[in-house]
């Protein structure tokens, strides 16, 4: 694949930061982050995309505080759907790639099976409204842009539940997480091997779901994490996680999908790349973060 120019922005974020990281090793990346381009902005914003040059633009900002998206509904819909039109139309112009990022929470949750790209979107709350907003409005500004919905993603560039979990863990003998809430992670640094055949313009635009295979609930997930954590050599006062139902978590305010695993077979049909199990990826992760630290005991 010939070196491509790629603009991201939201590059800060979890998924952008490594999509960068990954794709500078075979290409020419500039990240801008919220200093840089304030996607809120949005004549601000066309005036910049019309000021640089790219072959490929990718969105990985985003309003993602679910329970945020409730209160701040303008802005939301701003950043989710107003904002990605704005770099859909400019990477249109220049015959370019868009890349756009959206969320299983455009689901309803109340299918019993993994969703496919077909499945009606019903989303329950703001914020899976207005990310379902914009990947309507990119896709009906080109076919050729791509919309990739991801699930519960983690990786190096910033902490996520793996973290957050591990070190609970660090701290104390009993931790908990929901037990009747499923989906499938997302290893950042996988979603950019999966998408880069794409930055070349021959694959199909459309829309695609990118996560690991396999799927978890959250408890599941976190004592995976720990086990994973303890091989590696921490000092963990536990690897047990225990169970609460998502009805005992009082603080949030947005319904949330219980179901919202997604199928990837449209996306190894169109690269040949199946995504691997999202163990590997999760023990992948943890070993390059924590084997090395000196609280191993």
């Amino acid at each position: 694949m010939s070196s491509k120019k790629i603009l991201i922005l939201g590059g800060r974020g979890r998924l952008a930061a490594s999509l960068a990281e990954c794709w500078s090793r075979n290409h020419e990346v500039v990240s801008w982050g919220r200093a840089e381009a304030n996607v809120s902005n949005l004549e601000k914003l066309r005036t910049q995309l019309a000021g640089v040059e790219f072959d490929v633009l990718v969105n990985g900002s985003g309003a993602t505080n679910v329970d945020g998206c409730e209160s701040a509904r303008e802005e939301a819909r701003t950043v989710n759907a107003l904002a990605p039109l704005v770099m859909a139309e400019s990477a249109s112009k220049r015959g370019a790639r868009f890349i756009h990022f959206s969320t299983d929470y455009v689901f309803d949750g109340k299918k019993e099976a993994p969703y496919t790209e077909p499945d009606p979107a019903n989303p329950g709350g703001w914020y899976g409204q207005t990310k379902l907003d914009g990947e309507n409005l990119v896709l009906a500004d080109s076919p050729a842009h791509l919309v990739v919905r991801v699930s519960w993603v983690f990786g190096p560039a910033k902490p996520s539940f793996v973290d957050m979990i591990i070190q609970r863990a660090l701290e104390n003998d009993h931790v908990e997480a929901v037990d009747d809430k499923f989906s499938a992670p997302t290893y950042a640094p996988d979603v950019a091997d999966w998408l880069e055949p794409f930055l070349a313009q021959p694959l199909p635009g459309g829309l695609y779901h990118a996560c690991n295979t396999g799927s978890c609930s959250w408890r599941e997930y976190g004592e995976k994490a720990l086990e994973f954590a303890a091989e590696a050599g921490l000092a963990l006062k536990t690897t047990k996680v225990g169970g609460v139902p998502l009805s005992q978590m009082k603080q949030f305010i947005a319904p949330r999908p219980v179901f919202s695993i997604l199928s990837t077979s449209k996306l190894a049909a169109a690269t040949g790349i199946t995504p691997r199990h999202w163990h590997a990826a999760l023990r992948d992760y943890i070993f390059e973060k924590y084997a090395s630290l000196p609280s191993r005991s």
